[in-house]
């Protein structure tokens, strides 16, 4: 078994568009893969441990599982693991930090939802919540679309804006605005990202805020339970996620991001269309991360014995 950590995966330099690419390639899988719907348990308030499995198809072999977890007051507040097999042999070819894996994806598939759902002349983007994920989906919008020029908005929290800043200090396609409300946010925008873990009712209670043709991300799910009701359309990365919520039966219209990826059903249809689009995360995306890296560090990685008993009969 492999012990594959941070700093390796780190170390690999992987690019945030090879990371959108991945994300395109998982949901290509997603109809033949088998993947139920994560087991979320709660030990106190909001925090949580999910349970991630999923099978990829043939000829890729592998299984994995990723368990994650959100606890109050942690540094930083998510982690996870992800235990990756052979499914052909049943063997356990790497045990590895997911907290790379889990920041870079959830950041590749709200760029990609950004890149499928936003109206056709988007220009600015509003993001609420300024940490690693959101840092995350930034990089790998501006680093897939390097000739695109982006206005962002950011939501003041502390000095969390400015830092933001410092971090994209070397792109040349992007420019700043620092906004102390979420409405300012929501009202200047063409594209939403929320990527905030808690949130105590809604964040922007004035529908009317809501631009013609914006589009909604909200990452974490938090805080946008009003547009439910009045958005034309919404979208997930699987019905699974989102059956359970409260207004799913309002929902004017709905699908999932790779039916409209694969042309099965209909995206934005005009510019004047509001949209949500709710990406909670696939196991599909971290085995199939999981799976790239073990490729690429496998020669390398630590080797770590687990002895197993070998007779058919042992008790």
């Amino acid at each position: 078994m492999k012990l594959i950590t941070q700093p390796q995966i780190k170390s690999l330099n992987i690019a945030p568009a090879q990371c959108v690419e991945w994300v395109k390639e998982s949901f290509s899988l997603k109809s033949q893969a088998q993947l139920p719907a994560k087991i979320s348990l709660h030990p106190q308030g909001n925090d949580f441990f999910n349970t991630m499995p999923c099978l990829l198809p043939a000829p890729h072999n592998y299984f994995g599982v990723k368990l994650v977890h959100r606890i109050k007051g942690a540094t930083p507040a998510l982690g996870g693991d992800i235990l990756l097999y052979d499914s052909k042999g049943g063997n356990l070819l790497a045990m590895m930090d997911a907290d790379w894996i889990t920041t870079m994806r959830t950041g590749a598939v709200a760029t990609l939802a950004i890149q499928t759902f936003r109206k056709s002349d988007a220009q600015t983007y509003g993001f609420i919540g300024l940490g690693n994920t959101g840092r995350a989906t930034l990089l790998c919008l501006l680093d897939s679309e390097p000739q695109v020029m982006h206005h962002v908005l950011l939501l003041r929290y502390k000095d969390q804006a400015e830092s933001f800043i410092e971090r994209f200090k070397a792109f040349d396609n992007v420019q700043f605005t620092i906004c102390d409300t979420a409405k300012e946010i929501v009202a200047q925008s063409d594209v939403i990202v929320s990527c905030i873990t808690e949130a105590d009712g809604l964040l922007c209670d004035d529908d009317t805020l809501f631009r013609k043709g914006c589009l909604v991300v909200p990452v974490h799910t938090r805080g946008f339970q009003n547009c439910d009701l009045f958005f034309d359309k919404v979208f997930a990365d699987d019905t699974a996620h989102v059956c359970g919520f409260k207004y799913f039966d309002r929902f004017k219209q709905f699908a999932e991001i790779q039916e409209t990826i694969e042309g099965l059903k209909p995206g934005r249809t005009n510019d004047d269309e509001r949209i949500l689009s709710y990406n909670i995360g696939l196991g599909l995306h971290d085995v199939v991360y999981a799976s790239k890296l073990y490729e690429l560090l496998k020669d390398t990685a630590t080797e770590t014995e687990l002895p197993r008993e070998t007779a058919k009969f042992w008790i």
